[in-house]
C-alpha cells in the first residue's frame, strides 16, 4: 500500500491552493470555480488555520442567510482540521475519511503543509492497487 507522499508527488497540480482566513466567501468561490476543486486550506502566517469546503459554504452561508461578498472565511471556516502525514498509508487514511465524514485531507509534514487530498484521489489510488493486485494473483494462478 502507498503513501500519501506518494500520491502527493504523482498529482497533476502540486500547487497548495489556499486562501486567508479575512478574506470574504465569495473570492473563496472565485477560487474553487477556478480550480474545479471543493475544498481551500486557510493560510494564516503560513500555517494551516482551517478549511474551507463547499459544504462550509452550503451549511454556514446559504443555510444561515449570509452573503458571500461580507462574510470573512474565519466566520465560517471548519477550524479544527484533521490532517495526514506524508507517511500515513492510502487504506487507512481513507477508512478514517470515511469515519470522520470529511472529504478533503491536508497532508502537513511537521507544521508545514505540503499537499492536499480528496477522498476521490485515495478512492483512485484503492482502485488502481486493487487492479494492480488482481493482475498480479492472475499471473501467480496462470503461471505468467
Amino acid at each position: 500500500m502507498r503513501t500519501l507522499q506518494q500520491i502527493l508527488n504523482e498529482k497533476k497540480n502540486k500547487e497548495i491552493i489556499s486562501i486567508a482566513p479575512n478574506r470574504p466567501v465569495f473570492d473563496a468561490l472565485v477560487i474553487l470555480a477556478e480550480y474545479e476543486i471543493g475544498a481551500l486550506a486557510v493560510i494564516e502566517n503560513n500555517k494551516l488555520v482551517g478549511i474551507f469546503s463547499e459544504r462550509d459554504y452550503a451549511r454556514e452561508v446559504v443555510l444561515q442567510g449570509r452573503s458571500s461578498k461580507t462574510t470573512l472565511i474565519s466566520e465560517v471556516m471548519t477550524g479544527k482540521v484533521i490532517t495526514g502525514k506524508p507517511s500515513d498509508l492510502v487504506d487507512k487514511t481513507l477508512n478514517l475519511m470515511s469515519e470522520k465524514r470529511f472529504r478533503h485531507l491536508p497532508v502537513l509534514d511537521g507544521n508545514k503543509m505540503i499537499g492536499m487530498l480528496s477522498q476521490g484521489d485515495l478512492v483512485k489510488e484503492m482502485i488502481q492497487y486493487q487492479h494492480r493486485l488482481i493482475k498480479e494473483l492472475e499471473s501467480y494462478i496462470t503461471g505468467q
